[in-house]
């Protein structure tokens, strides 16, 4: 009877292979794909907004469990199209560790990447404001999120985003092991819910939530959004999802059998 479901160790082989075509796509799609995954990563963000703001003078615990419930939906996209989002391809250190694409090869991926995320956030954020459908309501929750995502210190934005990023990856690592649409939608949603209901953070979500507050009205200047947020919280994604778990499971499954 055939399995469902890849083993650890497949799935491992799997994200090698999956870097190792990573690394080798042009400049022009890393960036394509990148905008896309923003893109997607922002329309997951903003349906989150609508549903917390709408129910949060109802009960703010339901509304943190719906609007997470919803988020899930950019990483399903994102996934499902094929395309390209920076902390999703921390992933391809495993391939670094095999020998299978170099550091240049993989920096090279991350860097576009990241650029491609961020260009697709901020023209979301920007298209997604000057439609008009921020109600008053919404429009203050998002400049008071905008406050609350830049006044996190460094460490403890830093140690939120290795705490994201972990959740991310596992993610990723499970719907590469699930052969049908229907188990990748339930391995994407559960540990993406899982992040956003804890209130961990997300560098790529960020570019969208934090350029959403600034163009809507907020004063918070591009340095302080980039030194108070997008970089601590990148270089945790990163000891999160490019370091801890690959390491972790290369180690687990890898090299026991070389």
């Amino acid at each position: 009877m055939d399995r469902g479901f890849l083993t650890p160790l497949e799935i491992s082989r799997a994200t090698i292979s999956s870097a190792e075509v990573k690394a080798k796509l042009s400049t022009t799609k890393l960036l394509i794909l990148g905008m896309m995954a923003g893109l997607y990563i922002g329309l997951g963000g903003f349906a989150y907004i609508i549903v917390s703001q709408t129910l949060g003078n109802i009960d703010v615990g339901l509304a943190r469990l719906l609007g997470a419930s919803v988020f899930p939906v950019g990483l399903m996209l994102v996934v499902f199209t094929g395309s390209e989002l920076f902390t999703g391809n921390n992933l391809m250190t495993m391939a670094v560790m095999d020998g299978k694409i170099t550091i240049e090869g993989l920096l090279r991926n991350w860097i576009l990447v990241y650029l491609g995320n961020f260009i697709g956030s901020v023209l979301l954020a920007y298209a997604i404001y000057n439609s008009k459908l921020m109600t008053e309501d919404i429009l203050s929750f998002v400049l008071n999120s905008g406050v609350a995502k830049t006044s996190i210190d460094f460490h403890a934005a830093f140690l939120r985003g290795v705490l994201c990023n972990i959740l991310v990856v596992l993610s990723i690592w499970s719907a590469t092991g699930s052969k049908d649409m229907i188990s990748k939608v339930f391995a994407i949603w559960f540990p993406i819910m899982l992040f956003v209901l804890s209130g961990y953070e997300h560098s790529i979500a960020n570019m969208f939530f934090i350029p959403l507050a600034k163009v809507a009205g907020s004063n918070i200047s591009w340095i302080k959004i980039w030194t108070s947020n997008l970089i601590p919280v990148t270089l945790g994604n990163i000891a999160g999802g490019a370091i801890l778990v690959p390491i972790i499971y290369y180690i687990s499954y890898i090299i026991p059998k070389e």
